[in-house]
């Protein structure tokens, strides 16, 4: 389950980053509001997954989540760069995540 919730934190970190771009186009109260439940949820799911889940681990899988996951939806949701390179590296965080799930 713990696993679950760092997912869910990933997830919704991915949100947050996404609600920055919005807050920066809009600036209407609902986008802020978005953004302080997406990270707050984040902020909460990390937690429940610290439970079983030794800190550093948890951090770096949240962390690589969030920043390939917020490339990834920009590249998608906003025409950014899909550049071959950016693609390798963002596949090399989510690699190295899933490496930190195997050895977990």
């Amino acid at each position: 389950m713990d696993w679950i919730f760092l997912a869910a934190a990933g997830i919704c970190e991915m949100l947050g980053v996404v609600m920055i771009n919005k807050v920066h186009r809009d600036r209407t109260l609902r986008s802020y509001l978005l953004l302080a439940a997406s990270f707050g949820a984040s902020f909460l799911f990390l937690s429940l997954a610290m439970r079983g889940i030794p800190m550093g681990t948890a951090y770096a899988v949240w962390t690589g989540l969030g920043a390939s996951g917020g490339a990834i939806l920009g590249m998608v949701l906003y025409g950014e760069s899909r550049a071959w390179k950016r693609l390798l590296f963002i596949g090399m965080i989510i690699a190295s995540a899933v490496g930190l799930k195997l050895i977990h």
